[in-house]
Parts: structure tokens; sequence; C-alpha cells
């Protein structure tokens, strides 16, 4: 019986559940399982393959797409470059990572890009900060990321002017400030510089609506969460679960 699952913290409700269970009923794959596994630390995820030798592919959520990889018997090349995984295939004793955040933040973006947007910010230096920057390059579109403990390169949020805002029209947050129950929560940047020439993009999709997109709004910028990325990379992780073996 072919089981399919997400791997993260706290995931009591997921989009991914909810997202396949609903896929496998319209294909009528009546045999087809998934669930959410829900592990305290990424160190149970050996024990969980061992209970579970059925598993079929996972997705991997918050905070475990970076910790995951050591775990793994090898990565694609766009994961290797990313340096992040959120969807791992399994095989015949073997687990390769696999990135789709990359390719469905890249195509629920475009649709969205005018020609004025050239430079982002990137809010977050998690996992799938990674892949938002990958998508960056791929769109030759600069970027620099934006955090409370800035590295080399790296803004920190009191770094954020009025000239900084005016030069970087795309912000995107991939923290998770904002995330359903604590939806009045958004990240602290200078919102009165925003304006109808930026596009501001949330990886959250619980609230559809968050504290950070409404603050966009408000001031007539282009706004969206995340849910088409994640439906994007939802269908393209199923690709790669049906994909021949050794697809990597």
């Amino acid at each position: 019986m072919p089981l399919f699952g997400l791997i993260g913290k706290n995931i009591s409700y997921s989009f991914s559940q909810v997202y396949f269970r609903e896929k496998f009923e319209k294909l009528q794959l009546t045999d087809h399982t998934y669930v959410n596994f829900d592990i305290p630390e990424i160190e149970d995820f050996p024990s969980l393959l061992q209970e579970h030798p059925d598993i079929r592919g996972c997705n991997v959520t918050i905070p475990y797409k970076e910790a995951i990889i050591p775990y793994l018997s090898g990565l694609s090349n766009k994961a290797e470059q990313i340096g992040a995984v959120n969807v791992i295939k399994a095989g015949k004793d073997r687990l390769i990572g696999y990135n789709t955040d990359y390719y469905g933040f890249q195509a629920s973006l475009q649709p969205l890009l005018c020609k004025e947007h050239q430079k982002a910010l990137i809010l977050g230096t998690g996992g799938a900060s990674k892949a938002v920057a990958f998508s960056f390059k791929e769109l030759d579109i600069r970027h620099t990321f934006v955090s409370r403990h800035p590295g080399k390169g790296q803004l920190s949020y009191e770094d954020l002017t009025e000239d900084i805002l005016a030069e970087y029209l795309i912000i995107v947050n991939c923290t998770p400030l904002g995330t359903f129950p604590d939806a009045d929560n958004k990240p602290d940047i200078p919102y009165q510089y925003i304006t109808d020439k930026h596009l501001l993009y949330d990886l959250i999709y619980n609230p559809a609506e968050t504290s950070f997109l409404k603050e966009g709004k408000q001031r007539g910028a282009i706004t969206s969460n995340g849910l088409k990325m994640l439906q994007f990379q939802a269908e393209k992780a199923w690709e790669i679960w049906n994909s021949p073996p050794d697809g990597a």
C-alpha cells in the first residue's frame, strides 16, 4: 500500500495532507495514503523510516528542509545547488532529496512581475529562502537577504531605509511571522515606504491575507500569498514520485 507523508514539526494542519488526499480521491487511488509525520527532532527520522517501510515519498517542511540532508542517499542537481530539500523520493534502499519549492515559487511569481521588478529583498534565511534565492538567480533578479542576525552581504531589518525600499521593489516574506494563529504578527519593515510599484509575496497561505500583505495592499502594491506556490510544488513532487527510478 503506497504511503506518502509530510515531515515537519507542529504540522497538525497541513496543505499537503489535504491536497494529496483529495488528489488520490480524484484519481481513484484508493490504496494510496498520505499522513503527517510530526517529529519533535530530526534525529527521529531514521526510526520513522523503520516504522513505515512502505513509504514511497515525502514532503519536508519547517524546520527540517536543511537538517534532513545528511540522512539522504543523494540529492538532485537543483537540491544540491539550493542546499535545501522539500521532497524525498524513496527507492530500493535509497532516499533522494529534491527541491520543488524553487519551481513553485518561480511559476507563481512570473505572472506578477513588471519590468521595474529588478531587485528583491528576501526576509529570512531558512530553507525556503534558499529556494526563493535560487529562483531569483534563474530569473536574473538581484536579491539580498534580510535577517535579524545578518551575515556577510546581508541586511538587518534596521538597515531598511526609504532609499533601499525604493530600490528593491520585490519583497518576499520567507519567515513564519503572520502564520495562523499568530495572524497579527508581521516582519518588522518600514511599511510606510511601500508604494504601488512594489510586489509583496508571502510564502504563508494561512491566513490567505497576512498582515504583511494587508500592509502592501493598503498602499497599492501587488500582493500574493503562497498558495499557488504550494500547488505548483506539490504537482512537481507527484511527478517526481511517479518518475522512473534514478531520475534524480
